[in-house]
């Protein structure tokens, strides 16, 4: 009966603060976050139309959310088969990693947000069979974790197993219920992707089907956090997307005990006792000032608390988040935005020998510079991290700088871990593959359809899927144009009424941009702010063939304010042209060394297009002349980049360390492809950095 009350309560104080058209939200709703600058466009404002994300979208909407649902009812992917299961639709016993639920819910809004694009009731039919599942296994109280839910089961229905499965439910969980007894079962991390699924669902299509489900794990998760009885709190914090889930249900229902959970949820943290690197609470969070540990539940953690910032406005947690910002970018991150360099790392040990500190952490976050190529890890979830991070900090200041990074996560570090026919996935994503190295990495050097581990292929799509919704923003009598593509904006803005606007580009081949302004009522005062991407100099704005005088300056947003009407016409020219990239000189990897960049595309060398070369013979010249061509990979339209390299073979490198350097050069014609499209064309070898020749 409390529960029911509490319930209701939660449904009419929601009802109250939510409006009709709720789930018209943007994908993180800061319209009423007391510390947000900016906010979202509606779920379903922009749709691609074509160019290079009309086509992936393309290829995301219809081949890889089918291609994952099938991999769910095959024998493959476990997690619809457990929840068939747990909701007692069949008998037999779980299987897969204890995150698999999370998989499941990414996955199911990654087609929530196609559906509220493009309303294919099949996606819509799909959701609906698979949110019927969910409610069926979730319990009265909120709690949902199949491990637990069916072992139960099992243990009920079959007396001759209850001692295997009372072992099982140990292992799921060692408090009295078998809940949030073991931090590595990831039950908050799995019920903080069924919240965000749930709202996501919600503002795609209007039903509260899955979003009750939503409301019932994060008042779960609640009862859980907020009851000071409860024994070993910090026992379910592992990997938090919880942290930016609550939060987001705060801006859903307008509930304050969402709020007070968010803030809870860092006290806890910051109130553990022995706590890991591994899991960012060895030391109170309120005292990191750096990144370290387990690279995606850090950028998940640093994006939560950054969610919690918008809404509080706690100015040391921004002073957590600025520092850490800053050691990532200019200490710790790739040059596609990617993160956590090392397959296993150590905690801090740079200023005095203490072995009681020193931890082994997996997918870490290495100390400063160090960034290998060959070795890289760079789990993509780690990347979305980063993005989702970033984000949320330009939300707070309008800084271009976290949309430029925004931008280079989706096109270097997140859509590399999807093949260019939308089937396979990369679970981690080195900068460098060789066929010499002398040892085997972890995971698969080449993208498969299912992974054991497979929390970053559903991460992966829902984020690619969700890519329209970071194109635009809105703040006070402003629209941001974040991210370049064809595209169109139909929405409503206070003090503006409807205002269409079509985006018609070939970015990111090109730089010409120009924006039409396709319905306005009559005329209206307002500013479009274009953002100037940090690769870009000189660029030029027209509005209506006439140049207009505003700052263009890299990494920054050029404000156009004027009376708009219907038919303006905004052209942007960002001259594009490939340019050699040097890293710091404290990252020993890449001493002596050159990437290449056009406009936001970090390029590759793949063996493929070496013309019979060696990949690790080729230098590429300091003043080299890169020509632009179109070629087609997989069935995508591509801008690859030919110029003549060195060649520098000598004799093999067999049972060989070091030898004087060698004079023996030959000029040969290469192609370098986009990072993110290598390794669709069959195994290969492939590197983004390569030495320069002077």
């Amino acid at each position: 009966m409390k529960y029911k009350t509490q319930l209701l309560t939660i449904m009419i104080s929601a009802a109250a603060v939510i409006p009709a058209a709720a789930q018209k939200n943007g994908i993180t709703d800061t319209r009423n976050s007391k510390y947000a600058v900016i906010n979202s466009t509606p779920i379903d404002a922009v749709k691609w139309t074509g160019g290079f994300w009309g086509e992936r979208f393309g290829v995301f909407s219809g081949t890889s959310l089918q291609s994952m649902w099938a991999t769910w009812k095959s024998d493959k992917g476990h997690s619809y088969n457990n929840f068939l299961i747990a909701a007692g639709e069949k008998k037999g016993k779980r299987h897969g990693p204890p995150f698999h639920d999370g998989d499941m819910y990414k996955w199911l809004e990654a087609v929530a947000a196609v559906y509220a694009v493009n309303k294919d009731p099949q996606l819509e039919s799909i959701m609906d069979s698979v949110i019927t599942l969910i409610a069926k296994a979730q319990r009265p109280d909120g709690y949902l974790h199949t491990p637990v839910v069916i072992a139960e089961i099992n243990k009920k229905a079959v007396q001759d197993e209850e001692k295997e499965n009372e072992t099982i439910g140990t292992k799921v969980g060692t408090s009295k219920d078998g809940r949030f007894g073991n931090p590595l079962n990831f039950e908050a991390y799995n019920l903080g992707h069924l919240i965000t699924a749930g709202i996501i669902h919600r503002r795609a299509t209007g039903k509260n089907t899955l979003f009750d489900c939503a409301v019932k794990a994060a008042d779960c998760l609640y009862d859980f956090y907020m009851n000071p009885s409860t024994d070993a709190l910090e026992k379910g914090v592992i990997c938090p997307s919880h942290y930016m889930a609550i939060t987001e249900m705060y801006r859903e229902t307008g509930n304050p005990k969402y709020l007070e959970l968010s803030k809870q949820l860092i006290n806890i943290r910051d109130s553990v006792k022995n706590g890991t690197d591994d899991n960012q609470d060895r030391i109170p969070f309120r005292q990191q000032y750096k990144a370290m540990g387990h690279s995606v539940r850090a950028n998940y953690l640093y994006a939560g608390v950054a969610d919690l910032y918008v809404e509080d406005g706690e100015a040391q947690l921004k002073s957590n988040l600025d520092s850490i910002w800053d050691d990532i970018v200019y200490r710790k991150m790739y040059i596609n935005g990617a993160c956590g360099a090392l397959y296993d790392g150590t905690s801090p040990d740079g200023t005095e020998y203490k072995p009681d500190l020193i931890q082994k952490v997996h997918q870490s976050y290495g100390r400063p510079y160090q960034l290998p190529h060959s070795t890289a890890h760079n789990e993509t979830c780690a990347n979305i991290g980063n993005m989702l991070l970033n984000w949320r900090l330009f939300q707070t200041t309008a800084d271009a700088k976290y949309t430029d990074l925004v931008e280079n996560c989706l096109f270097n570090s997140i859509l590399c871990g999807i093949s260019l026919d939308g089937t396979k996935y990369f679970y981690t994503n080195a900068l460098r593959a060789t066929d010499e190295l002398p040892y085997k990495l972890r995971w698969p050097k080449e993208r498969v359809e299912y992974i054991s581990c497979f929390c970053c292929p559903p991460n992966t799509l829902r984020t690619l899927c969700e890519a329209q919704d970071y194109a635009y923003s809105v703040g006070k009598n402003e629209i941001y144009v974040n991210l370049y593509g064809e595209n169109t904006l139909e929405t409503k803005l206070e003090s503006i009424g409807e205002i269409a606007i079509a985006q018609h580009t070939d970015y990111p081949w090109n730089g010409n941009v120009a924006l039409t302004v396709t319905k306005l009522k009559g005329k209206k005062d307002f500013t479009l702010k274009l953002r100037i991407p940090a690769w870009c100099a000189n660029a030029v704005i027209k509005v209506n063939g006439e140049q207009v005088n505003t700052d263009v300056a890299s990494e920054s947003y050029a404000s156009i304010t004027r009376q708009w009407k219907k038919g303006d016409v905004v052209t942007l020219d960002m001259p594009m042209e490939a340019k050699l990239i040097e890293a710091n000189p404290l990252v020993e990897e890449c001493r002596g060394q050159v990437a290449v960049q056009r406009g936001p595309v970090i390029y590759c060398l793949e063996s493929n297009d070496l013309n019979g070369a060696d990949i690790d013979n080729i230098a590429i010249p300091a003043d080299a002349q890169f020509k632009p061509v179109e070629v087609n990979i997989a069935g995508s339209r591509i801008t690859a980049l030919e110029t003549e390299a060195v060649d520098r073979s000598e004799a093999s490198w067999t049972n060989t360390l070091y030898r004087e350097i060698g004079k023996n050069k030959k000029t040969v014609k290469i192609r370098l492809i986009p990072y993110y499209a290598w390794g669709n064309r069959g195994k290969s070898e492939m590197t983004v950095w390569m030495p320069v020749e002077l």
